[in-house]
């Protein structure tokens, strides 16, 4: 089986809908696996001081999740990356950005170069980031040297839909917490998620 790798991280669970739907895409290709992994939150604490007691009070967030968390023996055994985050400020979100600052070691010895990836994203908004974020998710990709993947226009959906989805990958409008993915969103998620699939097995030889 030829394993692609489908890493995310998802605060609210809305890239995480994203990352099970491309998964499907890649396992109606013949021969083609989905692995999906995930990266740790950081730990973020703050402190809060009340003016009375200046007393801190120190609160950390952490994500809860169902996948197991990526290692990089999974870069190695992978045939592709699917790699997908929710929009922070134009970017993608610090847990996905730790886990790539980790990988020189993959850098240095070559283990990506040649593999087809592609990228995706969530946001709140239908001009919050989301491609500005597709391309940030790039830019370490193609310093691995993987081989980008995004959604041609052949795909009738990318001309009509007033919902997410865009030639640079998949993506998700989230106009509330949890909200499902429009059939749009999931058909392109799908769609890229065969494309990636198709390309790491033909390349797998």
């Amino acid at each position: 089986m030829v394993k692609i790798l489908v890493l995310y991280y998802s605060l609210h669970g809305n890239t995480r809908q994203l990352a099970r739907h491309i998964g499907r895409g890649i396992e109606q290709i013949e021969g083609c696996e989905a692995v999906l992994r995930t990266v740790a939150d950081i730990p973020i604490t703050t402190e809060i001081t009340t003016a009375t007691t200046a007393a801190t009070t120190p609160t950390v967030t952490t994500m809860k999740t169902t996948d197991p968390m990526v290692s990089h023996d999974d870069l190695k055994q992978c045939a592709a990356i699917a790699m997908g985050s929710p929009v922070r400020f134009g970017n993608m979100a610090a847990p996905l950005k730790h886990f790539l600052d980790t990988t020189s070691g993959e850098w240095l010895s070559g283990t990506l170069i040649d593999k087809p990836a592609c990228v995706f994203t969530s946001s709140s908004s239908l001009h919050g980031g989301q491609e500005t974020t597709l391309q940030s998710m790039m830019l370490p990709l193609l310093h691995h040297g993987m081989v980008i993947v995004g959604i041609p226009y052949s795909e009738p959906l990318l001309h009509t839909t007033c919902h997410g989805g865009t030639p640079y990958g998949a993506s998700h409008v989230n106009h509330g917490i949890n909200k499902q993915l429009h059939p749009d969103e999931i058909t392109l998620a799908q769609a890229i998620g065969r494309r990636l699939a198709t390309i790491a097995y033909k390349l797998s030889g």
